[in-house]
């Protein structure tokens, strides 16, 4: 079996730029966490700044924590 390379690796960092309140600003995340935040913004017919915006709404602490925690609680709780 091959072994997973920066290019394949959903733990490798990606750093993203999204518009909030006007501004843009950088958020790093893992690649799993990319695809998942771009999975539910689809899913919910927004895009991924609109989405990124409601989740910065509702958080008190760190952006990128606010988003894994809001993925996380996605995916564990029932339909």
């Amino acid at each position: 079996m091959a072994q997973a390379g920066p290019a394949d690796d959903p733990a490798t960092l990606e750093k993203h730029s999204v518009l909030l309140r006007g501004h843009r600003t950088s958020i790093s995340l893992e690649r799993i966490f990319w695809q998942g935040l771009m999975a539910a913004a689809a899913e919910e017919r927004l895009t991924v700044n609109a989405l990124v915006a409601r989740i910065d709404e509702a958080r008190t602490g760190n952006l990128s924590s606010a988003i894994r925690v809001f993925l996380m609680e996605r995916r564990t709780s029932p339909p």
